[in-house]
This record gives C-alpha cells, sequence and structure tokens, in this order.
C-alpha cells in the first residue's frame, strides 16, 4: 500500500516529465536567444505570438489532460484494457478539433493583433510568426493525445526520448533558418516559426513509430478501431471541458498580461520575453509534479484511498520545492550569465535582472499551488478547478492592468502579480481538497 505513494514512486512518474520538459523548453531558450540577436522588436514578437499559441493549443491540452485522468482511473481500477478506447476516442477528437482552431487562426489573428498592438512593426512580426506556426497545431494536439496515454499509465520516459528529438531537430533548423546558414535562407522570425512547426511534426512521427513498436497494444486496447461510444465520448468531454476553459483562459490572461506590457513599451516587452523564457524554465519541475499529482491522485481514487489524498498531495509539492530551489539557486547565483543567453545588450540585461529575482520567488510558491490545483482536477472534478481559476484570474488581471497601466509602475514589479495568482490558487484548492465533498462520493469516469 505504502510503495504506491512512496516518493521513488513519484519520481518516477514526474522525472520523465520533467526531462522531457527540459527539452521541449530548450526550445523557447534557443529562439529567444537567436531572436534575441535580431533585434527588441523581434524578441517581443516572438514573447506575444508565442504566448498566443500557447492559448490556442490550451484547447488540445485540456482534452489531453482530461484523457490523462481517465486513463490513470482505468489503470487504478485495473482494467487497462478499456484505456485505448478512451484514447481513441480522444485522438479523433483532437484532430477534429486542432482543424478548427487552424481555420480560425488562419481568418482571426491578423484583424486580431491589428486591434490589440499598439506597434506597427511588433504587429507585422507577430502575425508572420502565428501564421506559420499555426501549422503545428494539428501536430501538437496529436502529441497530447499519445501524451495522455503514456502519462495516465505511468509509462512516461517515451515522453523524454520524444521530446529530446524534437529540441534536436528545433536547434538544427533554428541555426540553418533563422539567420540562413548552409544556403538557407535567412527568414528570421518566420524561420523561428517555419523550424518549431517541423520539430512538432517530427515528434509526432516519433510518438507513433514508438507506440506502434515498443508498447503492448494489445494489453491496452490500443489500435482496437472500436466504434464510437457516444456514452464514453461525452463522459471524456465532462472531464476534459472544464479544464480545457481553465487553461485557455488562464493563457489568455498570460497573454493579456503582454499586450499590456507591449503599451509600456518595446524594451519592456522584449525584458518580459526574456523573463517569460527563464520563467518557463524555472517551472519544469512544477509541471512534472503536477502531472504525477493529477495522475497518482485519479489512480488512488481508483482504488478506493480517497482519504490518504491530501497526504500524497503535501509529499509531491514537498518534493517539487525541493527541486525548484535548485534551479532558483543557479538564477540567484549566476542572473547574469543566464540573462546573457538570450542578448548582448547590456542595457537590456540590466533591465532584466529585476525581473528576475521577482519570478525566482513566484515559483517557490508555484510548487504548492500547481500541485494542489492538479489534484483537484484529479479528483475527476475539474468544473471545480475551472472555478478556482476563474475566481483567481479575475483578481489577477485587475491587479495586472492596475500595475502596468495605472500606476505605471517598473515591468519587475509588474511581475509581482505572479504571487497574487499563485498565492490564491494554492489556498483556495487546499480548502476544497481539505474540507471538499468529494471523498464522498468519488466521480464513476
Amino acid at each position: 500500500m505504502a510503495e504506491l505513494i512512496s516518493n521513488r514512486k513519484i519520481w518516477n512518474i514526474a522525472y520523465p516529465i520533467i526531462l522531457g520538459s527540459v527539452a521541449q523548453n530548450f526550445i523557447n531558450v534557443i529562439d529567444t536567444a537567436f531572436l534575441g540577436r535580431l533585434g527588441e522588436a523581434e524578441l517581443g514578437a516572438a514573447a506575444i505570438g508565442g504566448v498566443f499559441y500557447l492559448v490556442v493549443i490550451m484547447f488540445g491540452y485540456g482534452l489531453g489532460l482530461g484523457t490523462q485522468i481517465m486513463v490513470a482511473r482505468r489503470a487504478g481500477e485495473q482494467r487497462e484494457n478499456r484505456t485505448g478506447i478512451v484514447v481513441e476516442h480522444s485522438v479523433v477528437t483532437l484532430f477534429v478539433l486542432s482543424v478548427l482552431v487552424f481555420g480560425l487562426i488562419k481568418f482571426l489573428s491578423p484583424s486580431f493583433f491589428s486591434a490589440i498592438i499598439t506597434s506597427p512593426r511588433i504587429q507585422g512580426l507577430t502575425d508572420d510568426y502565428v501564421q506559420i506556426r499555426s501549422w503545428g497545431i494539428f501536430f501538437a494536439f496529436i502529441n497530447m493525445g499519445f501524451n495522455a496515454f503514456f502519462i495516465g499509465t505511468a509509462r512516461t520516459r517515451v515522453i523524454t526520448l520524444s521530446t529530446t528529438f524534437m529540441a534536436v531537430v528545433n536547434i538544427i533548423l533554428d541555426w540553418l533558418l533563422i539567420f540562413g546558414n548552409m544556403g538557407f535562407p535567412a527568414m528570421g522570425i518566420k524561420g523561428a516559426a517555419l523550424a518549431s512547426v517541423l520539430s512538432e511534426v517530427s515528434a509526432s512521427v516519433f510518438m507513433v513509430i514508438y507506440t506502434v513498436s515498443f508498447s503492448n497494444t494489445r494489453r491496452y486496447g490500443l489500435f482496437s478501431f472500436n466504434r464510437f461510444n457516444r456514452h464514453l465520448w461525452m463522459r471524456l468531454i465532462g472531464i476534459s471541458l472544464p479544464v480545457m476553459v481553465q487553461n485557455v483562459i488562464s493563457l489568455a490572461v498570460w497573454f493579456a498580461f503582454f499586450v499590456f506590457v507591449e503599451k509600456m513599451g518595446e524594451t519592456e516587452l522584449a525584458v518580459s520575453n526574456i523573463i517569460r523564457s527563464v520563467y518557463v524554465i524555472l517551472m519544469i519541475p512544477i509541471w512534472g509534479f503536477s502531472a504525477a499529482s493529477n495522475t497518482m491522485v485519479s489512480f488512488l481514487i481508483g482504488r478506493g484511498r480517497e482519504n490518504e489524498v491530501v497526504r500524497l498531495v503535501f509529499r509531491i509539492s514537498w518534493l517539487c520545492l525541493a527541486m525548484v530551489l535548485l534551479f532558483v539557486v543557479a538564477c540567484v547565483l549566476m542572473p547574469e550569465s543566464i540573462i546573457g543567453i538570450y542578448t548582448d545588450d547590456q542595457v537590456l540585461v540590466a533591465s532584466s535582472l529585476p525581473a528576475l529575482y521577482v519570478v525566482c520567488g513566484t515559483v517557490i510558491c508555484f510548487a504548492f499551488a500547481m500541485v494542489f490545483v492538479s489534484a483537484v482536477s484529479g479528483t475527476g472534478r475539474t468544473k471545480v478547478a475551472l472555478v478556482i481559476e476563474m475566481a483567481v484570474i479575475g483578481v489577477y488581471l485587475v491587479a495586472a492592468y492596475a500595475f502596468s497601466s495605472v500606476f505605471m509602475f517598473p515591468v519587475a514589479v509588474v511581475w509581482t502579480v505572479e504571487f497574487i495568482y499563485a498565492g490564491l490558487i494554492f489556498i483556495l484548492s487546499y480548502i476544497y481538497l481539505r474540507y471538499g465533498k468529494w471523498r464522498e462520493n468519488p466521480l464513476q469516469l
């Protein structure tokens, strides 16, 4: 019994996701580092375009997380042969969803960016980036379906392999396409977008080949090509839709944050893109342990062990914090070297340092906030997680707008709104897990 929630078990689920996230987010570092050599406008456009892309792929991420919850529950119930049909319904739905999202981007993004971005140059560069980057949505969504299967069944090593492969492909293509090395055209920000798309294609190909070649498809009922099951699909959508809305809104608010900062000036936007890139790396352990929290909570409930959930979530949070502190110490000890990865401009380096120290503090709060809110979703109460997110986002948006546009604080102070977000998410999630009535009536997934 104890082995099911041991530190080793938690780590075995979390560390492949962490390693995979290192590889995946290394792409972000390389893109930002290359574009930082082109100029502040390119760096700022990549910030807005990159966050916009993250917003739209959250539709797929939400469905993937709902799939992960259902797969983990099947594993806890020892019905692994019923996971394949869940994955098949998920992948087909993800593909249809990707077509719809792609169409919306192609038709709406030009007028959308012209309405919200003040600088004509950043507006044009952002649209250039997004128009190419949007082609990666099809493959990103498919990858999320496969990731949900492997995380839900606690077989996460493949995620490390696929994202490492994707990162290597992206680095090579960035070097070739952004500056035009080896006879390739110098495409600038368009080259960064194209490199990212092609790297996502490579990850999809890798996932399909690995699944067919090395997974026990009969054990999990994969590739059985079952008939459409309306009842199963409705349960999948019922679990996934609140997560989808929650994550889209969460990233949309972050996008709004960058729109607020863009109106402060190109330098402030460039600083925020650098900080965003570092911030994402600091969040890597948190995403890994959050995925472990989501999966293991659902697994425990499947075993009828609801009373162990809160203790498990605290254990995951402390392990997460220990690893986050390693990242934070590295940033505090050599901040100029880390910022120097992205730009040679010493003024920009100096302007970025205060904000860097701010995010080093916020990720400590997020070590608990993200693990706890993921646990709420792991109980199957994704609507509750959505309500928590919506309540916190309202406060966050008001604070971000007031700090940037009313009080006109320096950009580092504007970044302190992340403390507000993380603190409230943790408090509300803890209250629900500790005092909510989810134990008395576990959802049937």
